[in-house]
C-alpha cells in the first residue's frame, strides 16, 4: 500500500472518557452502530490500509499502522461517515484538514504533523459523531438504513421460508429489497414487518418460530432470536448474540446474551455480557422528566435532553435472574450483579453484589478465570494481551468511581 492509502482512525482523551465504559476495551471506531462498526463503514466508503490510534494501553492489541514520517489520512474514530463526507475527506491535500464545531474531523499529513496539531477552526458543516454513550442507540436506526444500502446494493438475498410472514413493501424507497437474508441464515415461522425500515439477517443467523421483528433492524452473523421474541425497530443484535423477550432500540455489540423474557430498550450492551431471565431495565422515568446519566469524563451525572434512556453495560458484565435496573443505569466492565431491588444508577467496574447486600470488588484473578471460561465456550481464548488490558483497566478504574 502506498502512503496515500493509509488511514488512521484516532481517539481523543475526551471521546475515550465520554464513551466509557464501552471504550475501556476497544477503540471508538470498533463500536457497532447500525449493522457495521464505524471502521467497517469507513473501509467500504474509503478503501485503504486502516489502523487505530487510541489510548496507550490498547495499542498493543490495536497498533497504529504509520510511522512519524508517513503521510496518512487521520480521521476521528467517533465520526459516522456517509458518501459525501468520505469524498470530502478523500479530497484533502497534504496539510489540509476538516473540522466542525466539535473539533477535528480529518487531517491529511504526516504522523509527526498530526501530533503537533492543536486548536483547529471549524471549516465544514457539523458531522454526525458519537459524543456520549446514548448517541449509539439514538443514531442506530438511521445507521441501519445507511449500512443496509452499502451492504446489499446489487446483491440478491436468500428467499424467506414459506412459513415466514412479511408485512410491508418488498422494496425500499431506494429500490432495494426490504428484507435481506444472507446465506446460511435460518428464519422460520416468524413475522417480519418492514413498513418502517429494512431488516437485515446475517450469515448463519437464526430467527426461531413465533418471533416478531420490526425494521429497521439488524441481526448480525451467527446471532439468534429465540422463540416468541418481540424485537422492535432501530435494534442491532451483534454477531453471536442470543436474544429473547422484548427489545426496543437496543444495540448489542457482539457475543452477549439476553436470551430470556424481560425488557431492554434504548440501551447499549458491550461484548461478553449476560442478562439473566426476567431482567428488566427501565428506559423512562415515572414522572416523565428528562434523564441524567453517569459521565466518566466529568465524574458526575450529566444532564441530557432525553426522555428515554435505558441500560449501558460494559464488557464481561452480568446480571442475574429478575434483576431490575433503574432508568439510565451505567454498568462498568466486569460487574456481577444479582439479587432483588434496584441497584444505584452507576455501578463501577469490577464490582460484585446486590442492592440489598451491597457491593464488593471482584478480584482480578477471579475476573480473569470467569472471562476465560466464558470465551472458551465460544471457542475463543482470553489472550495474554487481553489480560494485560484488563489488568490496566482494573488498576485505573478506581479513578472513575
Amino acid at each position: 500500500m502506498n502512503n496515500e492509502n493509509k488511514v488512521v482512525l484516532f481517539d481523543t482523551i475526551d471521546s475515550f472518557e465520554n464513551l466509557l465504559p464501552l471504550s475501556y476495551t476497544r477503540p471508538v471506531s470498533a463500536f457497532r452502530v447500525g449493522i457495521m462498526t464505524i471502521r467497517e463503514k469507513w473501509e467500504r466508503l474509503l478503501p485503504g490500509c486502516y489502523s487505530s490510534l487510541t489510548v496507550e494501553y490498547l495499542k498493543e492489541k490495536f497498533p497504529v499502522g504509520v510511522n512519524d514520517g508517513d503521510e496518512a489520512l487521520f480521521i476521528a474514530g467517533c465520526v459516522l461517515p456517509d458518501l459525501a463526507l468520505a469524498e470530502k475527506v478523500a479530497a484533502l491535500s497534504c496539510g489540509e484538514y476538516l473540522a466542525d464545531e466539535d473539533g477535528l474531523v480529518a487531517f491529511r499529513g504526516t504522523a509527526a504533523d498530526f501530533g503537533k496539531l492543536e486548536s483547529v477552526t471549524a471549516n465544514c458543516a457539523e458531522v454526525r459523531r458519537l459524543r456520549y454513550v446514548f448517541d449509539i442507540f439514538r443514531e442506530n436506526g438511521g445507521e441501519i438504513v445507511r449500512d443496509y444500502a452499502l451492504m446489499v446494493k446489487g446483491e440478491s438475498p436468500v428467499a424467506p421460508d414459506k412459513s415466514v410472514t412479511v408485512i410491508g413493501p418488498m422494496l425500499t424507497p431506494e429500490g432495494l429489497p426490504s428484507l435481506y437474508i444472507e446465506e446460511g441464515a435460518e428464519v422460520e415461522g416468524a413475522i417480519l414487518n418492514v413498513k418502517e425500515g429494512p431488516i437485515y439477517i446475517g450469515k448463519n443467523a437464526a430467527v426461531m418460530e413465533g418471533a416478531c421483528l420490526r425494521g429497521p433492524l439488524a441481526l448480525c452473523d451467527n446471532a439468534k432470536v429465540r422463540m416468541g421474541a418481540k424485537i422492535y425497530g432501530s435494534t442491532t443484535v451483534g454477531p453471536y448474540c442470543k436474544v429473547g423477550g422484548e427489545m426496543d432500540n437496543a444495540v448489542m455489540f457482539g457475543f452477549s446474551n439476553k436470551a430470556h423474557d424481560g425488557y431492554l430498550g434504548n440501551a447499549v450492551i458491550g461484548e461478553w455480557c449476560n442478562i439473566g431471565a426476567g431482567a428488566n431495565a427501565s428506559n423512562l422515568k415515572n414522572d416523565y422528566s428528562k434523564i441524567r446519566i453517569w459521565n466518566y469524563h466529568t465524574k458526575r451525572f450529566m444532564r441530557t435532553d432525553l426522555q428515554f434512556c435505558g441500560l449501558v453495560m460494559g464488557d464481561h458484565s452480568k446480571a442475574g435472574i429478575n434483576t431490575m435496573f433503574n432508568t439510565a443505569t451505567v454498568v462498568g466492565v466486569g460487574v456481577n450483579l444479582h439479587g432483588a431491588g434496584f441497584p444505584r444508577t452507576f455501578i463501577p467496574s469490577f464490582s460484585t453484589g446486590s442492592p440489598e447486600g451491597g457491593f464488593d470488588n471482584v478480584s482480578i484473578d477471579k475476573f480473569m478465570e470467569t472471562a476465560g471460561k466464558v470465551m472458551e465456550r465460544r471457542g475463543l481464548v482470553l489472550t495474554d494481551v487481553d489480560r494485560r488490558i484488563f489488568d490496566t483497566i482494573y488498576r485505573s478504574a478506581s479513578r472513575f468511581k
